[in-house]
């Protein structure tokens, strides 16, 4: 039976062996042990077999003593043999070697773009964070997520980081058997099971095996189901982090529940050229070829696999190809696109395609008819000018869906954001895609273009849309026949260039006109002639005569913005359909008639900013007298408003602006408007205003603006010790994200307490600037009797006020604060990300040791021309002998320090502390005269001469950037002893 187990084992193992299997090694022992048993048995029995066939007495007898040691020893070998069998019954004997991802080589190009090592970095610190078990890398077609991802790869299999590597193609299709098969093949698990959960079940239990282990799931497009493949997110024995890629943000953060994303870019200008270059040769840099491969690099929009495959295709061409791939480069076709990037084309192409609604579409491509950083509320006046939403009525609806509309463009990376939360922007590759889409119904020149003369009417019967930006045009034709056209967008070079009288006369569908930057002294009368015009804007347009606007009956939109403009004139409340009127910044505004806005009953939003102060008295309705502010109450649909009062006592008793849903008003004497753009676009209800008497005592109407405001400016608080009681800070600034206070030259408190409770106030504060009071001793007073006034004095911040939203916090100029916090205070301040100090020249601390543990979340540090102040970080805690230089301070996302002009400044905080700062990147110390270490000896007087500026105290393991300037008492920086890691990432030290 043995010999017959062992023949069966070898026969398995035969097979694992031609499968390219490993055999177990228990196996090869118990085969190595069955063979010894089976020759030492057979060799052994029949020794006494011989022996018991003699016989005794002479042959006459049987030798009954050998058979019986025969039939012992047979006895004995069968236990044995049994054994062995038990030990040989394997449910497997081999076992396959578990591929790895084949990334050991570092990914071609990838150390040559500097772009991406930081976002390597940060991917890297998130994939060894055991608190992150979902991770999403996502980008336009093309940007490079998957190379990333494989050097990801290589990366965590060098640092030895995981157990166990897998990782996986999704597509756009995903086959959830496909997507087992391959896991599960780089595992080393075959499947017997038949059903997709019954191989669910058993991939889990594998993948479980592995104490930790990365996934990588590449190019996901829609939500797919973990459990169904086979994939759990791990427990508290096992540790499980799925790494995603995406072309869709809304794919890994909603669908996929990603705790952590990050964005691939394109390439940077300089790095884009080199990787071109490195590509298309050396020749490119030749006098005859270096312009034209210049302009064709930028053609590919950093985009890696553009470059690639465009600067391959051109590779030792002559002059002449170069110069025809510039120009159908130039001029964007899907046949265009054929010749040179077409992988490009057709990934963009498919997301365009499966888009989830016509109006992403037809946002998405007019977004590319109007041209780079696209103001929102432009792209916003043309979009309801050309109905591109169907079935929305006012504007605020129509607004909601166009953000989300763009929001979802943006997670698709068909849109970008822009250098500020108000515009959007395309990248040239994706506006290229777009311009070739929408090729037979749009008109399109662009600042490089010249136009020569226009394209006949029956080129451009089909066309519906004309932008014209900035191109060189000598003159506008008199008259142009396209009478699809619903929009004329023109940005003129030549604001002297005159649009001839007939220009509009056979553009009878028009619904939307935009003109930049013209000087019109008259309307041309064609545009009388315009009955389904819906928008009409004129953007920093010189304007002279403009009554022709009042025939346009049908109008909805009407803006001036940044336009030179004296009166508007009475006909303008003819427009009884008009929704939305725009005066921005038209500085020459000097008069508006009574009776003008009454008659606009429809009007939704009005923008009166920055322009426009003479409003008259309520009641007078002479030729020369200016509308009045109560005009405003007979728009009963006006939600929002933009407006510069010069005094409330403009605003008419009983006034009301409970129905607003959005404003910005000023209340000043002030000309002063350029706060506005820098702080409150993110805010939709802000209130700028000057004081004179404490809030109680404001107008009605300034009241109902203060309890809904989200976003407050108090400039020029004048003869005001606090600003209101605590008993009304509940009605008034509950609803605050942000809060600047200014030029309060008499303010002690903000709001002082007027009773003995002891209860906390919570404020919703995420931004708090406090500047120009000197006097200011506390944000809320408290009775002399309360036990939380600290033993070192009054602070700014004490436990009454609690600020557990705070992110940003600037203090200026407050002379009379020698400290910020009282540490029990403190705690409540968790999210604070900045911190800037100025001119406070009493303040003597900034922060205590006991407050570090609550400033994880701080990314910026900047306290300049505090004369008095010591430390950055002061000691409170008492250490004991025993833990002296055990002692740790870890500030794990300060990412900038800038200290500047501090002249009693010693050290950022005493030598018992090691100081950790892992995520800080620039270093800035400047005019610090008693500054001799960044860690201080408080014992030391005299600077010892080995002393230096840096020790192994303080560790900066990603520090890039140095300043130290006007250190008179730093001999050296630095020598041998620093803390391991330290500088290893500096690029740059300026001293």
């Amino acid at each position: 039976m043995l010999k017959d187990e062992r023949d069966r084992v070898l026969l398995d193992v035969d097979a694992a062996r031609k499968n390219d299997e490993n055999i177990y090694s228990e196996v090869n022992t118990w085969l190595a042990k069955a063979y010894t048993m089976i020759g030492s048995e057979l060799k052994e029995v029949k020794g006494l077999e011989d022996e018991a066939k003699n016989k005794c007495f002479i042959g006459l007898c049987p030798n009954f003593n050998a058979r019986y040691q025969l039939s012992k020893k047979a006895e004995e070998g069968a236990g044995a043999v049994d054994e062995l069998l038990q030990q040989g019954r394997f449910v497997k004997v081999s076992y396959r070697d578990v591929p790895q991802p084949v990334v050991d080589v570092p990914p071609k190009d990838f150390d040559d773009f500097n772009s991406r090592k930081v976002v390597f970095n940060d991917i890297m610190e998130a994939v060894k964070d055991p608190n992150l078990n979902i991770i999403g890398v996502y980008g336009m077609p093309g940007v490079g997520k998957t190379t990333l991802v494989e050097e990801v790869i290589r990366q965590v299999k060098a640092d030895k980081l995981f157990d166990s590597v897998v990782m996986v193609a999704v597509t756009q299709t995903p086959d959830v058997r496909k997507i087992q098969d391959q896991i599960a093949d780089m595992s080393g698990l075959k499947f017997e099971e038949q059903s997709t959960s019954g191989r669910a079940n058993r991939l889990c239990q594998r993948l479980k095996k592995e104490k930790k282990i990365l996934v990588v799931l590449d190019d996901i497009w829609a939500k797919l189901d973990l459990m169904e493949v086979g994939i759990s997110l791990g427990d508290e024995n096992q540790r499980c982090t799925i790494l995603l890629t995406s072309r869709d943000h809304n794919v890994l953060k909603k669908d996929m529940d990603a705790k952590q994303v990050f964005l691939i870019g394109v390439l940077e200008h300089e790095e884009a050229w080199e990787f071109f270059k490195k590509i298309a040769g050396d020749g490119v840099e030749s006098s005859d070829l270096l312009p034209i491969a210049t302009e064709v690099a930028k053609k590919c929009g950093g985009l890696p696999i553009a470059i690639r495959t465009l600067a391959t295709s051109l590779r030792n061409e002559p002059p002449y190809v170069w110069e025809d791939a510039l120009r159908q480069l130039s001029k964007p076709s899907s046949s265009n696109f054929k010749g040179v990037p077409g992988t490009v084309y057709s990934t963009i192409q498919w997301s365009y395609d499966h888009l989830q609604s016509e109006d992403h579409k037809q946002t998405l491509l007019l977004c590319s008819l109007l041209g780079h950083n696209l103001h929102l509320e432009a792209l916003l006046m043309c979009a309801m000018g050309l109905g591109l939403f169907p079935g929305i009525s006012t504007i605020e609806e129509t607004r909601n869906r166009l953000l989300t509309v763009v929001s979802h463009l943006k997670a698709s990376c068909l849109l970008l954001d822009s250098y500020n939360n108000l515009r959007v922007d395309m990248h040239d590759l994706i506006y290229d895609v777009a311009m070739s889409i929408a090729a037979n119904h749009v008109f399109v020149l662009r600042c490089e273009d010249v136009l020569n003369y226009w394209p006949d009417d029956e080129t451009m019967k089909e066309c519906d849309k004309i932008s014209l930006l900035f191109p060189s045009i000598n003159k506008l034709p008199d008259q142009l026949k396209y009478p699809k056209l619903t929009l004329f967008n023109m940005y003129s070079k030549d604001p002297l260039m005159n649009i001839p009288a007939n220009f509009f006369k056979e553009m009878k569908n028009l619904k939307a006109l935009s003109l930049f930057d013209m000087n019109l002294p008259s309307l041309p009368s064609s545009i009388s002639l315009l009955p389904n015009l819906r928008t009409l804007c004129f953007y920093g347009c010189v304007l002279g005569d403009i009554t022709l606007i009042g025939e346009l009956k049908n109008l909805e939109i009407l803006s001036f913005d940044s336009s030179d403009i004296e009166m508007l004139p009475e006909e303008i409340g003819q427009l009884t359909k008009l929704k939305w009127l725009d005066l921005t910044s038209c500085s020459n505004l000097k008069k508006i008639p009574p009776g003008v806005f009454c008659k606009l009953s429809r009007l939704e939003e009005l923008y009166v900013a920055h322009c426009f102060v003479g409003w008259g008295a309520e009641g007078n309705s002479s030729q020369e007298s200016n509308c009045s502010v109560a005009e405003l109450n007979a728009l009963s649909c006006l939600t929002t408003l933009e407006i510069h009062l010069p005094n409330a006592k403009v605003i008419p008793k009983g006034f009301s602006f409970e129905k607003l849903q959005r404003y910005i008003i000023f209340i000043s004497e002030s000309s002063d408007w350029d706060w506005v753009w820098v702080w409150v676009r993110g805010y939709s209800k802000t209130l700028k205003l000057s004081l004179q008497t404490r809030i109680r005592s404001l107008n009605n109407g300034v009241k109902v603006l203060l309890k809904k405001a989200e976003n407050l400016y108090i400039d020029e608080a004048k003869g005001v010790e606090f600003l209101l009681h605590e008993s009304e800070v509940g009605d008034y600034f509950q609803q605050l994200k942000n809060l600047h206070i200014q030029k309060g030259a008499m303010i002690q408190y903000i709001f002082k307490d007027d009773d003995d409770d002891a209860h906390k106030i919570e404020f919703q504060l995420e931004t708090l600037m406090l500047q120009g009071l000197p006097k200011l001793i506390s944000f809320c007073s408290e009775n002399e009797g309360s036990t939380s006034i600290s033993p070192q004095g009054i602070t700014l911040f004490n436990p009454k006020a609690l600020f557990p939203n705070l992110v940003k916090l600037k203090l200026y100029s407050l002379t009379s604060i020698e400290r910020i916090w009282f540490p029990q205070a403190f705690c409540s301040t968790q999210k604070l990300k900045k911190l800037i100090i100025k001119g406070c020249s009493n303040l003597k601390h900034v922060l205590s040791d006991s407050m570090v543990e609550y400033l994880q979340q701080l990314e910026r540090l900047k306290i300049s021309e505090c004369k008095c102040i010591q430390e950055i970080i002061s000691t409170e805690s008492i250490i004991e002998e025993a833990f002296r230089n055990r002692y740790l301070i870890c500030f794990p996302r300060l990412k900038t320090i800038k200290l500047k002009g501090l002249k009693k400044l010693i050290g950022f905080c005493h030598e018992d502390y090691t100081v950790k700062f892992p995520s800080l990147k620039t270093l800035e110390i400047e005019s610090c005269p008693k500054l001799k270490g960044f860690i201080h000896n408080s014992k030391s007087k005299e600077i010892p001469t080995d002393a230096v500026f840096f020790n192994n105290k303080v560790a900066f393991p990603n520090l890039e950037k140095i300043t130290i300037s006007h250190l008179r008492n730093v001999k050296r920086i630095w020598h041998g002893q620093l803390h391991a890691n330290s500088f290893s990432m500096l690029k740059r030290v300026d001293c």
